[in-house]
């Protein structure tokens, strides 16, 4: 089993890498951060005769890195109640990569994929971060990926997810779980 790691923060070493890096701690990765790679928004163009024009970004090479991987972990802080702007330009854009004909089984293969969230945020996270989850879900469930599971921390200040005893916890359990799969 491989995993990818797909950071959608942007603060460098902020809580949700924080707690995300306590649940891969050990375990091999692969680590992409969004915010080191141009993504640009989706024109859509689903329903235009000529379909999706060529972008001229690196929306392409991370999904030539994430399909080679078993499971993905989405980790995003909660910015507005719901995943980063980055994180959610580029799902957006897996609507073009679906009728990309370099990609023609690019849902096939996502189907065969496990995915985990893990996000922190704050003003009530564990209540308020629960739409966020169900939209994961939703995605997920579009795509035929299997959803194992999220971990919710809360914090807002760099650092504070160290106070957060239910999120470290969670994060543990988590890497148990990914070390007793890998063996």
């Amino acid at each position: 089993m491989s995993i990818a790691v797909i950071y959608g923060g942007n603060r460098p070493d902020g809580n949700t890498e924080m707690l995300t890096k306590l649940a891969t701690q050990g375990v091999v990765v692969e680590e992409i951060y969004l915010k080191d790679y141009l993504i640009e928004p989706i024109i859509d163009k689903r329903h235009a005769e000529e379909g999706f024009p060529e972008v001229n970004d690196d929306y392409n090479s991370i999904i030539d890195q994430i399909l080679p991987h078993d499971l993905l972990i989405f980790s995003t802080p909660i910015y507005w109640y719901s995943m980063t702007g980055i994180m959610k330009n580029f799902i957006d854009r897996w609507s073009q990569t679906l009728k990309d004909k370099k990609y023609p089984d690019f849902k096939k293969q996502m189907a065969q994929k496990r995915a985990y969230v893990i996000a922190v945020g704050g003003d009530d996270p564990y209540m308020k971060g629960l739409p966020m989850i169900q939209q994961f879900q939703h995605i997920f469930g579009f795509m035929g990926t299997t959803f194992e599971g999220y971990i919710i921390g809360e914090g807002n200040r760099p650092g504070d997810i160290k106070q957060d005893l239910q999120a470290l916890s969670a994060a543990e359990q988590l890497r148990e779980k990914l070390n007793n799969d890998l063996s």
